[in-house]
């Protein structure tokens, strides 16, 4: 895709999230819903796009480990190494969130976020200056769509823009593998 389109896109989809709508893009692993991670009646609008409960969380991606600072007070060391070491992306369960929608936070204060490596959801997340919502486009209980000819109609129209980078990319992607860090030094293996 010429790169015009994709600054575009990028322009679009970060205009369309400040105005508190949700966008459907592509990610590290499969296509994600997403919006501005600290605006709440976005982040509502998801959940019933998605018809899920509102106890089951949602990760957040960011562009840059440099950023992460900004939601997690304290940052266990390990998190430096997972990420570094991983092979495929890695979302981390962290304590004591801040900055965050109080949707995409548990009760017990945790909530997942990602550092993303992909170039758009890593320019998306640049561009709109913080971290944006990340979670699968299906309806809950569905399958998640491995590409994007996968999503389902319901969720193409009910998402404010539809990115047009990475479309035709029909290879199959999967989703990331959950750490949860949690004090003392715990470190749980939710998904591998």
């Amino acid at each position: 895709m010429a790169k015009p389109i994709y600054d575009e896109d990028l322009k679009k989809a970060v205009e369309v999230m400040r105005q508190g709508g949700i966008i459907l893009y592509p990610t590290d692993t499969i296509w994600g819903i997403g919006c501005d991670a600290a605006n709440s009646q976005a982040v509502r609008r998801i959940f019933e796009l998605k018809r899920r409960s509102d106890s089951k969380s949602m990760l957040s991606l960011l562009d840059s480990d440099a950023k992460l600072g900004y939601y997690v007070p304290d940052i266990p060391d390990v998190a430096y190494d997972l990420m570094d070491m991983s092979e495929k992306p890695v979302t981390i369960i962290y304590d004591n969130v801040r900055h965050l929608a109080p949707e995409l936070v548990a009760q017990d204060g945790s909530a997942g976020i990602r550092i993303t490596r992909e170039s758009f959801s890593r320019d998306l997340c640049a561009r709109l200056g913080g971290a944006v919502v990340s979670t699968s486009a299906n309806i809950s209980g569905e399958p998640s769509p491995q590409c994007f000819a996968e999503v389902s109609k319901q969720i193409l129209e009910g998402v404010d823009y539809v990115v047009a980078y990475r479309q035709d990319d029909n290879s199959k992607a999967s989703a990331s593998s959950i750490v949860k860090l949690g004090s003392g030094g715990l470190v749980k293996v939710i998904r591998e």
